[in-house]
């Protein structure tokens, strides 16, 4: 079956068939997407991750539709039912929705009116209503009624139920009808309650229609809601009457004396079966698709934050601003940890403005602070403000920080396994430090879903959002690589290879081992950690100052021999070639291919040793809001400020621009020229500079515009 898959998913994908069996192989045995992708492109032909996630998500969904498939033919042979024709309709059928239209028939459900009719022993009366041109279709209705112990009527009823029912279940009437609603269909809503929408979100929907096929992603999924909540009522389907002229040929294309009576069943079927069978599956299928539009910007704005530039090892005082409770002040020392914990009050209602200067220079020469981290959230602009009134501060940055999510680390297993001895706001606090100076190490320790980017997270299918965002954390995990000696046990799990089993092992191993490995090679005496793991996380665990060069850097522990190979051609040991373009470049990489190494992993290993261990995120650059806005009564129309995108979505993005309150810059004002996707002009941490279009303090708005700026 593998290889009749393969064919598929390579047509589907555009992929060479040979390449999609080589990664099918390579999963089979146990290999992960960024161990294929970074160590397999010979045999991958050079996928990149988001190709291999594509190819493995197919894979998986034709196998289920196989199985699906194995599981009618026995259903309908064990009926006694299954046709040699019937039998290879079924094994040719390519979709999902053809398998189970031809299924239908003989699928298990409650007793229908036609069942009863049936029971009645009235299949005869339908097959002279619909077969033979009767002209005394009463007589025999009659004669039928009185078989039944029912009227003329009931009989004629009956047998129009079974004839509604076998033409809603024909394959070939439901795909007309199918191909019908997905060119044709109008989407409509109304409202149905509209006291529940107390705010008012689904007004512009209380009378709303347009093409199905058009409608945004974000748009299906908000009518899905307000459907869900009650307050709206939706509809989805083309035009009755084009949908009963669309099948009705295929049942009176001839003359008939009882045509009036199968164009009453014909009605009958497409208006109580046909139809809302057809719009639930049609539904079903604009809201699988508007779950993967809605799952991919998720996981591309996931992908920027947890990319995003760390500040790197730095010795920090974090703050996690507050009116009431004060602001919440830890230091960390430049590995993250904790060293003091304190509460200070420089903002209202308090205003203990000395006290918390006395204690900010205090720790400040203690433990030699070189940056001041400051949560974004409540009275965070105002802690902002006041630190840069602080001349002993000099020049030390003070950089705000987006504590999304930070809340979520503070309560969780892994904050108070951590920590068990502090409460929330301390964790919360050195989350906020710690996001500061690796936002990667530090997001992953908490579900993405928790992090606020995307659009109606929580409509879409959970299920396949929780296996992408997993897979996007370990592509940007694995991409950047580890440090083997500091990784925490978080941080480990998501590596290539590993589990939280081993991740954990792995930590304790190196407490053990006083604190560090001194080569890949020391993994192997991991409890657990057998050939197929290490062969799978090796070359994305780093370590530095160790006894072997190469362990610094992404060349991976099977592929040494061909780097000492270069080494010893150059007359230089191993050390003294990293890092030398000069010497790097006289090499011709084809001298050190061999059968199952080609150029892609030459080129590769001499591009490591060019730069090893070169992190791919950008640099950090300092950023700050405008000063003289702290809060949206702040904000006047025209105004242009700096700011920060927070969230990226199908119909635009979310911008901080210092006031508490992100502004939403709508697709239409994204740029002076048209824009069908806002992902094509930003990215969530983008610095922009936006105007100031719209300021509604009562339902809490601000709207944004990028036009006629440049950025």
């Amino acid at each position: 079956m593998t290889d009749k898959l393969s064919g598929e998913i390579a047509q589907t994908l555009n992929l060479d068939k040979r390449r999609v069996l080589a990664v099918l192989e390579l999963m089979d045995e146990g290999a992960t997407v960024p161990f294929i992708a970074r160590y397999r492109k010979e045999r991958t032909g050079g996928m990149t991750d988001e190709q291999i996630v594509a190819l493995r998500d197919l894979h998986g969904k034709l196998v289920e539709r196989e199985k699906r498939r194995a599981f009618i033919l026995e259903s309908i042979e064990s009926q006694g039912k299954l046709t040699e024709e019937l039998k290879k309709a079924i094994e040719g059928a390519g979709s999902a929705s053809e398998l189970e239209d031809l299924y239908l028939p003989y699928k298990s459900k409650r007793k229908t009116r036609a069942d009863k009719a049936r029971e009645l022993g009235l299949e005869g009366l339908k097959k002279e209503i619909y077969n033979r041109d009767n002209p005394r279709i009463n007589d025999s209705a009659d004669d039928y009624a009185r078989k039944a112990g029912i009227s003329r009527e009931e009989a004629l009823k009956g047998a129009l139920d079974i004839l509604a029912q076998e033409i809603s279940e024909n394959s070939t009437t439901r795909q007309k009808l199918r191909d019908l609603f997905a060119r044709r269909s109008v989407i409509t809503s109304k409202v149905k309650d509209k006291e529940k929408d107390e705010q008012g979100k689904y007004a512009d929907y209380y009378k709303w229609s347009a093409q199905a096929s058009r409608a945004a992603s974000h748009t299906l999924l908000a009518l899905n809601r307000g459907e869900k909540e009650g307050i709206l009522s939706v509809s989805v389907h083309p035009d009755r009457e084009e949908g009963l002229d669309k099948i009705s040929y295929y049942y009176l294309n001839r003359i008939h004396n009882n045509k009036e009576l199968v164009e009453s069943a014909l009605k009958d079927s497409y208006k109580r079966l046909l139809e809302p069978s057809l719009e639930t599956e049609y539904r079903r299928g604009l809201k699988e698709e508007s779950d993967t539009k809605s799952i991919e910007i998720f996981a591309a704005n996931l992908r920027e934050m947890l990319m995003a530039s760390p500040l790197g090892e730095k010795r920090l005082i974090a703050l996690d601003p507050g009116f009431r409770t004060g602001c919440k002040l830890v230091v960390l020392d430049r590995d993250g940890a904790l060293l003091h914990d304190s509460v200070i009050y420089p903002v209202p209602p308090h205003n203990k403005l000395q006290e918390a200067a006395d204690t900010l220079k205090k720790l400040a020469d203690k433990y030699k602070i070189e940056g001041i981290a400051v949560g974004n959230g409540t009275a965070g602009r105002e802690t902002e403000a006041f630190l840069r009134d602080q001349p002993f501060l000099g020049d030390m940055p003070i950089i705000s920080v987006n504590e999304s999510g930070a809340s979520i680390y503070s309560a969780s297993e892994e904050g108070r396994r951590e920590f068990p001895n502090k409460d929330v706001t301390v964790r919360g606090a050195v989350s906020i430090g710690r996001r500061l100076m690796d936002p990667l190490s530090e997001l992953i320790k908490i579900d993405p879903r928790s992090i606020g980017v995307g659009q109606y997270q929580h409509d879409v299918d959970q299920k396949a959002l929780k296996v992408s965002l997993d897979d996007m954390v370990e592509e940007c995990v694995n991409r950047v690589g580890v440090n083997l000696n500091t990784a925490g046990e978080a941080l480990l799990t998501h590596i290539s290879g590993l589990n939280k089993t081993l991740a954990a092992r792995i930590v304790e191993e190196r407490h053990n081992r006083g604190g560090r490995f001194e080569s890949r090679k020391e993994l192997l005496k991991v409890k657990g950690m057998g050939k197929k793991a290490f062969e799978q996380s090796a070359g994305f665990l780093r370590i530095s100052d160790g006894v072997q060069a190469l362990d610094q850097g992404g060349v991976h522990p099977e592929s040494y021999d061909i780097v000492e190979k270069m080494a010893r051609n150059l007359k230089v040991d191993v050390k003294e070639l990293i890092g030398r373009e000069d010497l790097l470049k006289s090499l011709n990489p084809r001298d050190y291919t061999d059968e199952t190494r080609g150029l892609p992993t030459v080129n590769d290993i001499i591009a490591e040793l060019k730069k090893p261990g070169l992190d791919p995120r950008d640099p950090f650059d300092l950023f700050s809001f405008d000063e003289s806005v702290h809060t949206m009564e702040d904000l006047t129309e025209g105004m242009i400020l700096p700011g920060l995108v927070t969230n990226v979505t199908a119909f635009g993005a979310f911008v901080d621009i210092g006031v508490h309150q992100d502004g939403l810059v709508h697709v239409s004002e994204m740029a002076d020229r048209f824009v069908r996707d806002p992902a094509e002009v930003v990215r969530v941490n983008q610095r922009v500079t936006a105007r100031v279009v719209q300021v509604d303090l009562k339902r809490k708005r601000i709207g944004l515009s990028l036009k006629g700026i440049d950025q």
